[in-house]
């Protein structure tokens, strides 16, 4: 454990357990507090979730719990205001126009990101009151395919399994899913169960070959969006080679004979489905035969199966081979969706979709309709579904939304199409962002903007991946005028004049309305109860225990696995098998185009509002990149660590370019999370195609048609500056560091450095610079009192520019006359060493310092950890550390990687 994460014990601290609030996973953290700061953090031994281990993001939660940019008051059009007055406009605004316009004419878009006592309330007052069913969630981007193929199959949005059944799994598929990074504490327990067991099989289906693949014994790399021909293969193996369970198909199944049919009439046999997923016949086959010899299979399913024009039906063609097999409800045997964000599934719960009503209830019978209003007492119910996220914009673009207030997201980087939707919001009569970061690509557009806590400060429910409900719990108190989110909405809706329904004066009484309504007129009809809870007192929800739903009568203690009964939540009883006609993405690319897919890295969060503020963080990757195949690369005449920009729908992506052959031909990768705050031109969902999966709304982020071309500045360099700016090159990028600022730039224009300089920093007046007699490169060094205030390093060639992280450092330091000249020269002299890029973030340790200890001996991952303490806090960099082992160690040795 690194030394930020040792929490030592004062007199003036206090331990507090909490969860955190980054992937779905949602793992248990143990926080120390001293003067009302979080100053260190541990993982919560006890927590079922992750039994002690944190990841990199998890880690550093004490270090991005404070942000200079934190909006601490309300602002109304721009001008700080108090909560009375910013409410009363907010509210006004919004009865004015349902008045005038009907409730369809305003929307809530809400996120993954709140606690369930938010969502609840956010909920009920928008459709049971103000009457519109126009609530939507962030979630709709990566959990809306996974929720329709559940309810599909079983009834219900139900998960079966728990994260204990992917490590006594025989088997374990991971499709779609870069678990190592986007879910890094749920692929450490997979490791350590498969080095312990290490007859377990692990399978990884990705057109990418990623950090995952590091403990896989087979590796997919199918064609993109070929999932369900891939499972539909499965299927007819299965039938072909006596792989079903006849008897579970017989009593707890229907729609098994019509599933069979469609999968066998489009991939008869295992070479059609290797043919039309790009696979070798024989892998594929492995694969098969495994799946079909193994009893204790287990498939965990994420974005790259949910993020899809057929997200729904892949989802169903994996389903319907557990169900096909009986490989479901049992230890170690599940299909496993794991969800992208802390409170995902609270949203889900509590009714935060468009197209869900409450409680799991949807609008697809009336009952559930009449039963809600019933219990809320609901003024004005919403009688049906509403505008998903996609259609939602579209329809604030149109003017038929006329108002939206949109919750702890920011849709404007996070959306497809995302420069249509600043369009949209741009034109939107009112919009309304609650936050508690001031100045994100979305907040810059709202009239009003409201001042929420986060994490360390808000208190209440979340719900991560296996059904697992934990205390998140306000340790600290909140900055400013900041209020949580479940408080800014009951204001809200009594200045609307909902005077009853709205007077909750702490969570746990949402809490308990929540559990009440989950039980209520349910006996056993509905998978989520947790009516156990309905009377909680205020001391037992101060101490929750994490527990799995539901949690009922009979069920006290929580449910681990769902259906080991063979009962479903549908009128029979009976799960359905989906026939599934597999499809391609909906936009093939051109010949000149290729396939841009999109997601995660391992250190940095969404959109970087918290992440990117944490200089730890940004060590390991600083800039937005471009992962392509060599053989692409050299297509589009593209250079490794040079520029290269893609364009899609009239936008440019800029990223540097990563050759690397674990990326299909014809593909490339770029990450999710870089925005205006953070780059000039690198937002990727900018890019991507608003298209959906037309049966729950979902968009396609993992398949984009882009042209790319090699970008070709007249020059590039770097800015070291103590204080933060925007420049006006045509690119740049910016990595916050501890001590200050760097920039990445470049541009095809020229410039006077110094007259520029200048008139970024115009109180600077001790300058120094050098010019080459060729004008190959320049350098300048302004000082403040001595102080190194900025420091600026551009080139034509890129190579001219050295290695500077040592600058990093060196931001606000007094300068003697030799380090003057050192930064200058670009170097820091013979006593600085050159580590490289980061790759333990925990312990900042560069490529070069492993590639050193590797040439000196150290040949595993375990070796460097004990020689360098790399890998041995969080684990998220192990993947990287074996494949630097693997590489570096062939490069010594060509003769023993040639055999």
């Amino acid at each position: 454990m690194s030394d930020s994460n040792i929490i030592t014990h004062t007199a003036n601290t206090a331990q507090h357990q909490t969860t955190c609030c980054y992937c779905g996973v949602g793992c248990g953290v143990t926080a120390e507090v001293a003067d009302n700061q979080v100053t260190g953090v541990s993982g919560n031994q006890q927590h079922p979730a992750n039994y002690g281990r944190l990841c990199v993001k998890g880690s550093a939660l004490h270090q991005t719990s404070e942000s200079p940019d934190r909006l601490l008051t309300p602002l109304v059009y721009g001008q700080p205001t108090d909560w009375d007055s910013a409410l009363d406009y907010a509210a006004g605004k919004f009865k004015h126009i349902v008045a005038q316009h009907g409730p369809n004419a305003v929307a809530f878009y809400l996120s993954g990101q709140l606690l369930t006592e938010d969502y609840y309330v956010a909920n009920k007052l928008m459709k049971g009151f103000i009457g519109t069913a126009n609530v939507d969630t962030n979630s709709r981007l990566c959990m809306a395919a996974a929720t329709i193929a559940h309810k599909k199959a079983f009834g219900f949005d139900t998960v079966p399994g728990c994260y204990e059944d992917l490590e006594i799994a025989d088997l374990l598929v991971l499709v779609g899913s870069n678990t190592a990074y986007a879910h890094p504490v749920i692929y450490q327990r997979i490791a350590k169960a498969k080095a312990e067991r290490p007859n377990m099989k692990v399978v990884v289906i990705d057109p990418r070959r990623t950090a995952t693949c590091d403990i896989a014994d087979l590796h997919l790399p199918l064609r993109a969006g070929a999932d369900a021909f891939l499972f539909n293969g499965l299927l007819a193996y299965l039938a072909e080679y006596n792989g079903i369970d006849q008897q579970f198909i017989a009593k707890h199944c229907e729609g098994y004979e019509a599933t069979l049919l469609a999968a066998r009439t489009q991939v008869p046999n295992v070479q059609h489905a290797a043919t039309v997923c790009d696979l070798s016949v024989e892998k594929l086959q492995q694969f098969y035969d495994w799946f079909l010899k193994t009893d204790k299979v287990a498939t965990l399913f994420s974005q790259g199966i949910n993020q899809s024009s057929s997200g729904v039906d892949k989802g169903s063609a994996i389903i319907n081979c557990h169900l096909a097999s009986g490989k479901i409800g049992k230890p170690g045997a599940t299909p496993f969706s794991i969800t992208g964000q802390p409170n995902a599934m609270g949203g889900r719960e509590v009714g935060g979709l468009a197209n869900q009503l409450a409680a799991h209830m949807g609008y697809d019978n009336p009952e559930n309709i009449e039963r809600v209003a019933r219990f809320w007492q609901a003024e004005n119910m919403a009688q049906k579904e509403g505008l998903k996220a996609v259609e939602m914009f579209k329809a604030i673009h149109r003017g038929e939304i006329k108002a939206v207030w949109i919750m702890a997201t920011n849709p404007v980087v996070s959306m497809p199409d995302a420069n249509f939707i600043r369009e949209a919001l741009g034109k939107c009569e009112l919009v309304i962002v609650s936050e508690c970061i001031a100045n994100t690509d979305t907040a810059k557009l709202a009239q009003v903007v409201l001042p929420s806590t986060t994490w360390s400060e808000k208190h209440g429910m979340v719900t991560n991946s296996e059904r697992c409900m934990s205390l998140q719990k306000g340790i600290v108190a909140a900055p400013g005028a900041a209020l949580h989110d479940w408080d800014i909405v009951c204001r809200f809706a009594r200045k609307m004049g909902f005077n009853k329904g709205f007077n909750y004066q702490h969570p746990v009484e949402i809490f308990r309305e929540h559990a009440a309504l989950s039980g209520y007129e349910n006996n056993g009809t509905r998978d989520f109860d947790i009516s156990h809870y309905e009377n909680i007192s205020t001391e037992d929800y101060e101490n929750f225990r994490p527990v799995q739903w539901p949690v009922k009568t009979g069920c006290e203690q929580g449910t681990a696995r769902m259906f080991g009964d063979g009962k479903f939540f549908t009128p029979s009883q009976c799960a359905q098998l989906i026939p599934i006609t597999a499809q391609f993405p909906k936009k093939p690319p051109r010949e000149n185009q290729l396939i841009m897919n999109t997601g995660r890295i391992r250190d940095q969060w969404h959109t970087m509002s918290r992440t990117g503020n944490a200089a730890k963080l940004m060590g390991h990757i600083d800039e937005p990149f471009i992962d392509i195949h060599p053989h692409d690369a050299r297509r589009f005449k593209l250079k490794e660590g040079e520029l290269a920009v893609l364009e899609n729908l009239n936008t440019r992506y800029f990223g540097r370019v990563k050759l690397n052959d674990g990326q299909r031909q014809g593909e490339c990768f770029v990450p999710m999370h870089w925005n205006e705050r953070f780059a000039s031109s690198s937002r990727a969902d900018a890019l991507v195609n608003a298209i959906t999966d037309p049966l729950c709304g979902q968009p396609e982020f993992k398949h984009s048609p882009v042209t790319v071309s090699a970008y070709n500045p007249i020059w590039q360099g770097f800015l070291h500056s103590t204080e933060e700016l925007t420049p006006d090159t045509e690119y740049w990028c910016k990595i916050l560091l501890d001590k200050g600022v760097k920039y990445r730039l470049a541009e095809k224009k020229e410039r006077d450095w110094m007259a520029w300089l200048k008139t970024l920093f115009p109180a600077i007046r001790d300058w120094v610079d050098i010019r080459d007699s060729h004008h190959a490169f320049y350098t300048a060094a302004g000082f403040n009192e001595g102080r190194l205030a900025v420091a600026l390093h551009v080139a034509r060639d890129k190579h001219e520019l050295a290695e500077n992280r040592w600058l990093d450092d060196k931001l606000g330091e007094v300068c003697t006359l030799n380090d003057r000249f050192a930064v200058l020269a670009g170097h820091g002299g013979s006593g600085v060493e050159d580590i490289g890029n980061i790759v333990c973030s925990c312990y900042q340790i560069g490529e070069k310092q492993i590639q050193k200890a590797i040439q000196n001996g150290c040949g595993s991952a375990v070796e460097l950890g004990e020689k360098l303490k790399c890998g041995t806090n969080c684990g998220s960099c192990i993947p990287e550390l074996n494949s630097l082992v693997a590489n570096f160690a062939g490069d010594l040795n060509p003769a023993a990687s040639d055999a």
